[in-house]
């Protein structure tokens, strides 16, 4: 049995993994990449079987941001050429779940640039979310930036199913990407969605200068706030941000943080999330492997792959899609 089968094995038996073992799993030798990713895929089978979510974000409001993040292309020192708009009308949200519904995704996520939202803005969000669920059932995620307690609770009421505000970072690391807001900030809000009832959803961009231990640190931080969804993005990194030039990942080491993150949340959805297709190039289908979401059609402001390219590699992993109806089924059971 390989190094990598009986970490997987003292996983699934319900232990927890030191960090020498995390900081092993980032350091493994490209050529044991495969045994690592077949121990990651035992874990994964062992709570999600062969079944992959689907989720599809709707950039409700883009740029016009006040934050100094440097990863991103919306904010205040960005010099990105990028749409940029208010909240889009009720109309757009809507269609948007359309045609969610229509490609079978499981979870729609309505995403807003900004600090945080207005009263008028959640007010928009709840009306539109409403019809959403009486016309279609499906599960929502909101991504709307710093919440306040009564924001929280009106999104809950209304029927969002998960909030997502990502850490991004290490605590560490977190004053070298953006300074107008703390780490601390990120989780109070997490923690807040988490008081109100909606599934939290967090998770982080690797690539941006980080360290290996800042990388394990993430996923052990997301382990504690107890993140049900964990998105994790890959650095694309875009001109006119401040990280732009930056290209520090390659294909197998993106591999090496999936099998990571699933080792240390085993029981977690693992999403492959931004910049996977360039970072991960054609070894996508092998992410799958540690996780078991992907982000279908475009991102915020970056273009992501054909929804059909995605169908057609799970089909060929013999995977199968959380169809919307299943989703409902565990929406109901509350999982």
């Amino acid at each position: 049995m390989n190094q990598w089968m009986e970490l997987a094995n003292k996983v699934l038996a319900g232990g927890c993994i030191t960090n020498d073992e995390a900081l092993s799993i980032l350091d493994c030798p490209d050529d044991d990449v495969l045994l690592l990713m077949h121990s990651s895929f035992q874990i994964g089978k062992q709570y999600f079987g062969k079944k992959v979510k689907l989720n599809m974000i709707m950039n409700a409001k883009s740029g016009l941001c006040p934050e100094n993040c440097g990863y991103c292309s919306q904010s205040s020192i960005s010099k990105a050429p990028i749409d940029t708009y208010k909240m889009v009308d009720k109309e757009t949200l809507l269609n948007g779940a359309k045609r969610a519904y229509e490609l079978n995704i499981g979870t729609y996520c309505i995403v807003a640039s900004g600090r945080g939202p207005s009263n008028k803005e959640i007010d928009h969000v709840v009306d539109a979310v409403r019809e959403i669920k009486d016309t279609y059932g499906m599960k929502i995620c909101a991504c709307l930036g710093l919440l306040r307690p009564e924001q929280a609770v009106r999104l809950k009421e209304a029927g969002v199913d998960r909030y997502n505000h990502n850490i991004n970072t290490s605590e560490q690391h977190h004053s070298n990407i953006t300074t107008s807001h703390t780490y601390d900030d990120r989780v109070s809000t997490v923690e807040m969605a988490k008081s109100s009832g909606m599934s939290p959803c967090s998770g982080v961009i690797v690539g941006m200068k980080e360290s290996r231990q800042d990388v394990v640190n993430m996923a052990n931080n997301l382990k504690a706030l107890d993140a049900d969804s964990i998105p994790v993005n890959f650095l694309h990194a875009i001109d006119g941000t401040p990280l732009e030039g930056v290209k520090e990942l390659n294909p197998l080491y993106c591999l090496k943080v999936l099998a990571l993150f699933r080792f240390i949340n085993p029981t977690k959805e693992i999403r492959i999330s931004g910049g996977r297709e360039v970072n991960l190039r054609s070894l996508q289908p092998l992410g799958l492997y540690a996780a078991n979401s992907i982000f279908v059609g475009d991102y915020l402001t970056t273009a992501g792959q054909e929804d059909s390219e995605d169908h057609k590699m799970l089909l060929d992993l013999g995977f199968e899609v959380e169809s919307v109806e299943e989703m409902k089924e565990n929406l109901a059971a509350g999982k």
